[in-house]
């Protein structure tokens, strides 16, 4: 029997404290107009309870999404989990979560592309349900990239925020529903200009690494806003092209949240209107692996069953690619 894979359930999770533009002025030389202008960015989230981590804004989001899904914790059978900040390096942060919702009959693990994390998760996902091998595949994207930035440099604690954001994906025997295709792309070259400069196996963390800030987050920027647009534009245009359809055809087109700046160029480049892309970057900022999931929470209302979605993101690495669903809700 042929399956498709079909998200039946949104949620999202923001920790609670908020950082303004006018909270950055009193900590590095910028303000809210340059913010503004440059990012599209007004706020973001913040993890600042010392006591919690990534895991936690997971448990908050899937507690939601078992909820509005009515799932039982024991009916989830695999939970993937998108993040470049888990809890710790090991062990992963899916399988935490779990333990923490008292998801005892799955298994877990965490994936790493990036800002790109939730396309490859979906795209896995969908393979274990479309298969028939599973029933409720949970897909999250979560990252604490406060954790991981530092506050002096301008060109990157402005951008980033702290979310959550998780889907359910199940099987259903109509095929003209859920996850449709995909084209996801990958090219390690760009690891120079956006990456963590130690903390792995390459470089592991001594005090002379810590003093040099090499565990933070650092991005050429130029550079990577030249490879996003082109990376989304292209893999956006080669799916569409790939389905026989055209940009017309779309109803939703759900863009990274990186910049506005990128996000414009990217739907004007299209030609999509912009009534038809979702964008919440306003108010929380870069999430990272959790910017997707957390636009369709933000727009379920509007979602209606049979709309065409493309998702497109592009990570550090470089990671990038795009999606095509039918919703199914």
């Amino acid at each position: 029997m042929n399956l498709s894979a079909v998200i039946t359930g949104v949620a999202g999770y923001l920790p609670p404290d908020i950082l303004t533009n006018h909270d950055l002025e009193k900590i590095v030389d910028t303000n809210d107009e340059w913010i503004r202008s440059r990012t599209g960015i007004e706020q973001r989230h913040i993890l600042k309870d010392k006591d919690k981590a990534a895991s936690d804004l997971v448990v908050e989001a899937m507690r939601d999404l078992l909820a509005k899904t009515n799932t039982n914790p024991d009916e989830v059978d695999l939970v993937i989990c998108a993040t470049v900040t888990g809890d710790m390096v090991f062990p992963d942060t899916a399988n935490i979560a779990c333990d923490k919702l008292g998801i005892k009959n799955a298994f877990g693990y965490d994936l790493n592309a990036a800002c790109s994390g939730f396309l490859f998760g979906l795209t896995t996902g969908a393979q274990f349900i479309e298969s028939g091998r599973y029933k409720k595949v949970i897909v999250v994207g979560v990252d604490v990239m406060s954790s991981i930035l530092d506050y002096t440099d301008r060109t990157t604690c402005i951008i980033f925020g702290d979310g959550c954001g998780a889907v359910m994906l199940e099987p259903s025997e109509d095929l003209t529903i859920g996850y449709q295709d995909a084209i996801l792309r990958g090219d390690g070259s760009g690891r120079k200009f956006l990456r963590m400069k130690s903390g792995g196996s390459l470089s592991p963390a001594t005090m002379e690494t810590v003093l040099a800030r090499e565990h933070y987050v650092y991005q050429e920027g130029k550079t990577v806003f030249k490879f996003a647009v082109k990376g989304m534009i292209s893999a956006v245009e080669d799916l569409l092209e790939k389905n026989n359809m055209t940009i017309d055809d779309v109803d939703w087109l759900v863009p990274h949240q990186a910049n506005k700046r990128i996000i414009d160029v990217v739907g004007r480049s299209l030609k999509i209107p912009v009534e038809k892309v979702m964008m919440n970057i306003q108010k929380y900022g870069n999430t990272t692996a959790a910017t997707i999931p957390l636009c369709l929470w933000d727009y379920e209302s509007q979602l209606k069953k049979g709309d065409k979605v493309v998702l497109t993101s592009f990570g550090g690495g470089f990671t990038w690619g795009a999606i095509l669903l039918t919703w199914g809700i």
